[in-house]
């Protein structure tokens, strides 16, 4: 079978440049002293070049979570317990996690989708994640959750124990350097936890030594990962924005920017997270992060945080006169 991923690439949407170009002079004409809401204007205009409109807004954003269980977990790299992810599961679809919180707060739905809660992938030291069938399941899932929604802005999350291991796996394999670079303490692991932790991501690095993007994806993804990069592939062929939460979902993505660096151009990222690999993730794939708050959460809450932000840089591109508009043309 072969890994889904290099096709899916090809022909990629691109943005609508006369939409970009047009709030760009709209802007250059604003009702406030130039550049003075420069990252903002920058949103506002990625925002229009993806909606292929002088007026973006963000009038339906939704967050998907993607919850699977880590083989991985049984190495005793998390502070906490397997069943977590599933506990987790529940309370996302109870609506009583802090990303629910958050969501009523920016005005987002929120969907929780199981793409393996009791069907650990396996264990990452020892064997390949998932199988290539695994894979495409997982792949496909997460190409399908995009098609069954109607949005204008799609923030990407995750929930899984052991997750953080899997990601800072994926990291090494790809960009090389020492595990301690890219090995942070995740739910809060103490230093026996940490070093543990360090141990399997240098057993399975070394393990798969000289593989593909793909296939290291393949290898040491978990399932909610996996799924998370084909959300990534499928929201760039409707065109949608993604808001990219934290290091796992990050981990999603590099993969892709791997194998194509414009595989990301519809991608924000939401903010820099705690743990110690995602900022340099982060600048591999050439994202600059909205926010710095030292979050570790996961769960898409770092992307639920940004949504009001993008949302008024929008508002404050299309909204506000221009000096010609407001003065007159004579001014």
């Amino acid at each position: 079978m072969t890994n889904p991923i290099p096709a899916s690439l090809e022909d990629l949407t691109r943005p609508d440049n006369d939409a970009r170009s047009a709030l760009e002079e709209r802007l250059a004409d604003i009702l406030r002293p130039s550049g003075a809401l420069k990252r903002l204007d920058e949103i506002a205009v990625f925002m229009a070049g993806w909606q292929g409109s002088l007026t973006p807004q963000v009038q339906r954003p939704k967050i998907l979570i993607f919850a699977a269980d880590h083989g991985v977990a049984s190495a005793g790299v998390s502070a906490y317990p397997p069943s977590v992810t599933e506990a987790m599961m529940t309370a996302f679809e109870a609506g009583l996690s802090t990303i629910n919180a958050f969501a009523r707060i920016s005005g987002a739905e929120v969907t929780a989708i199981d793409v393996g809660i009791g069907r650990a992938t396996a264990d990452i030291r020892f064997e390949p994640a998932m199988s290539e069938e695994r894979f495409l399941e997982a792949f496909e899932s997460g190409r399908q959750a995009v098609k069954d929604i109607d949005s204008d802005l799609l923030v990407l999350g995750e929930m899984g124990i052991g997750n953080t291991t899997s990601s800072a796996a994926i990291s090494c394999a790809l960009l090389g350097g020492d595990t301690s670079d890219w090995v942070g303490r995740g739910t809060g692991v103490d230093d026996d936890g940490l070093r543990r932790k360090r141990e399997a991501v240098q057993h399975a690095v070394k393990r798969i030594a000289g593989a593909s993007p793909e296939e290291i994806l393949r290898e040491l993804g978990g399932a909610e990962i996996v799924a998370i990069s084909g959300a990534i592939i499928e929201a760039r062929r409707r065109k949608i924005a993604v808001v990219l939460d934290g290091f796992v979902v990050a981990a999603g993505a590099a993969p892709l920017y791997a194998c194509d660096p414009l595989a990301l151009d519809h991608c924000i990222a939401a903010h820099q997270s705690a743990e110690i690999g995602h900022r340099q993730l982060l600048k591999f794939i050439g994202l600059e992060p909205l926010l710095d708050l030292d979050f570790r959460l996961g769960e898409a809450s770092g992307g639920a945080a940004v949504i009001p932000l993008i949302s008024m840089a929008c508002a404050a591109a299309t909204e506000v006169p221009t000096f010609t508009e407001f003065f007159g043309s004579e001014s």
